[in-house]
């Protein structure tokens, strides 16, 4: 019986425990003393994470009356949901790779809007200034909802990265090549556009011009185009996993944000009203947003 009862024991030790299939969306399992958390958990501690933060975002923001800062506490919220991410997963080259690869996209972005738009620039962005004069009084508690509102996009946009982070196999296959090589050079592309129309913006002689330099001349929103062609890098890497389908919000939803939303309806709008006549020929010559050659106006 004392054998009996150790041999027991020591399958109690060693089993798996598991709630849920471990492909399934709320997996926690618990394997020789080692946690696995599944989908769920890591969702909803980044959207705390990212809660918290847009709050004090918003609350400085209120205070310099700047609500540009959302946009930036969305992209570090993804760095945050990156770290998340990563701690939650049993160790893996897959795990890590997403890992960081999620953290360099938007670390990046993060750091682009930090340097670029608010450090030392007090001017709220055009979006914002319009929307603080639409809501009068209650600009501040309704600034509150649209930052808030930005935790919940990054549990949106972790999905494609969870579900390629959780895909078995502990050794990368063809499809994380070829998924890590559409992002990596979507990444570079987004970045080497921002960094083109910075320098067409800081020369004086361009001032009331419209950039065509380089990625410029072929889409009048390359930058958009790059960061939405790198959610299909977590398309690839998630083929053979079951909640594969998932990871298309990624790619649908920056999408219907960036062509439709938030994106170029704006930048549009305002690049009309400050270069003019010179703006609609750029749009009657290049494309809006896929690139394509430049055709005559």
């Amino acid at each position: 019986m004392n054998i009996l009862h150790q041999s027991c024991q020591d399958a109690r030790r060693d089993a798996v425990v598991e709630i849920f299939n471990e492909n399934d969306f709320g997996a926690v399992r618990f394997r020789s003393g080692r946690r696995t958390v599944g989908m769920l958990a890591p969702l909803l501690l980044s959207i705390l994470l990212s809660t918290l933060l847009q709050f004090v975002l918003w609350r400085y923001a209120t205070r310099i009356q700047n609500a540009g800062w959302v946009d930036f506490g969305w992209s570090a919220g993804m760095v945050m949901a990156a770290v998340v991410m990563l701690w939650s997963s049993d160790f893996s080259w897959r795990a890590l790779l997403v890992s960081l690869l999620l953290f360099l996209w938007a670390g990046r972005l993060a750091s682009h809007l930090l340097l670029d738009r608010l450090w030392g620039n007090a001017k709220e962005d055009t979006r914002y200034q319009n929307l603080r004069r639409h809501w009068g009084e209650t600009a501040d508690r309704n600034f509150l909802g649209l930052f808030l509102g930005q935790a919940l996009l990054v549990g949106l946009f972790m999905v494609p990265a969870l579900v390629v982070s959780r895909r078995a196999g502990a050794s990368p296959d063809v499809w994380d090549v070829l998924g890590l090589g559409v992002a990596c050079l979507a990444i570079a592309g987004e970045s080497l556009a921002d960094r083109q129309l910075a320098r067409f913006r800081k020369d004086p002689s361009m001032k009331g011009q419209v950039c065509r330099r380089g990625m410029w001349r072929y889409s009048r929103h390359p930058n958009y185009f790059c960061e939405w062609v790198q959610w299909f890098g977590y398309v690839l890497m998630a083929v053979g996993s079951p909640l594969w389908i998932l990871t298309l919000l990624g790619p649908i939803f920056m999408y219907v944000f960036l062509r439709f939303v938030t994106g170029i309806p704006h930048t549009e709008r305002q690049s009309l009203k400050s270069r003019g006549d010179a703006y609609r020929d750029y749009q009657q010559t290049t494309p809006v947003f896929f690139p394509w050659i430049p055709h005559n106006s």
